[in-house]
């Protein structure tokens, strides 16, 4: 497990301890290889489908960016192209935002009884891990779909703001790249950390208030994850160690919150 963090660190060391907590879990790949192996099916099979999905996007992104900016069609060059370049850039981080969540939401959805083993793996590690949940199947699959819809819908507006944001000419494009690492990640550690708060009976209302409690910790985590994805290939080898990775921030944020002074 990560050695602990000083007694009061700074939210940029906190950034970067939660980016170890993910190389941690990319080790799990030299100490754990045939059930890495089995979380990196899913992942290579949700991804392949969703390499289709990218060069869906690429080879339509002019149409696309010519249907939100109907404005500068009048306009003279260079502005036209100025526009409709800055657009394009808008859209393709608000896509690939879309992409990297719906990608994890999907796989862990396909994969789910592998990345069960690989975090039961890690808890029963480190010891003291949950009793498995008395929750029937029925109930435990709403439960899940809810969360899901709700993270969801939380991508979705994310991705609007992001797509705003890099329409702003100048540093839009940067300031959206940025903003979307930042809450995409954000995004990514909610749903990954899903099975260790669950087995624990914490609703995703508590998850999100107690990963908040270590926001730089579990922002630093996700937005590597996040990044990782977007590199062709690499979400095969990343998603099972996000899962492992996850299941060792979910303990670290609840034995820091269990820690605090009530009201924390």
């Amino acid at each position: 497990m990560p050695p602990d963090s000083t007694a009061n660190p700074t939210a940029t060391r906190e950034f970067f301890a939660g980016a170890g907590i993910l190389v941690h879990g990319l080790r799990m790949w030299i100490t754990s290889p045939r059930l890495m192996l089995l979380g990196a099916l899913p992942a290579l099979i949700v991804g392949s489908v969703y390499v289709a999905g990218i060069v869906v996007l690429l080879v339509n992104l002019e149409s696309i960016v010519v249907t939100i900016s109907p404005f500068a069609s009048g306009w003279g060059e260079p502005w036209r192209t100025s526009v409709r370049v800055v657009a394009g850039a808008a859209v393709a981080a608000a896509g690939l935002l879309l992409l990297a969540y719906t990608f994890v939401a999907v796989t862990l959805l396909v994969g789910d009884p592998f990345y069960e083993r690989i975090w039961r793996a890690v808890e029963t590690n480190l010891g003291d891990a949950p009793v498995e949940a008395q929750r029937g199947l029925l109930r435990g699959i709403l439960h899940s779909v809810a969360d899901a819809l709700r993270l969801v819908s939380l991508a979705v507006l994310v991705a609007i703001v992001v797509l705003l944001c890099g329409l702003v000419p100048g540093l839009g494009q940067l300031i959206a790249l940025v903003l979307g690492a930042l809450l995409g990640g954000w995004i990514l550690t909610l749903e990954l950390t899903g099975f260790a708060f669950d087995a624990r009976g914490f609703t995703l209302t508590q998850r999100r208030r107690m990963l908040r409690a270590r926001r730089s910790r579990s922002l630093g985590f996700g937005v590597l994850t996040y990044v990782l994805f977007l590199i062709p290939g690499a979400a095969v080898i990343v998603m099972p160690a996000a899962v492992a990775g996850a299941a060792l921030l979910s303990r670290d944020v609840l034995a820091a919150t269990s820690a605090a002074p009530p009201g924390v």
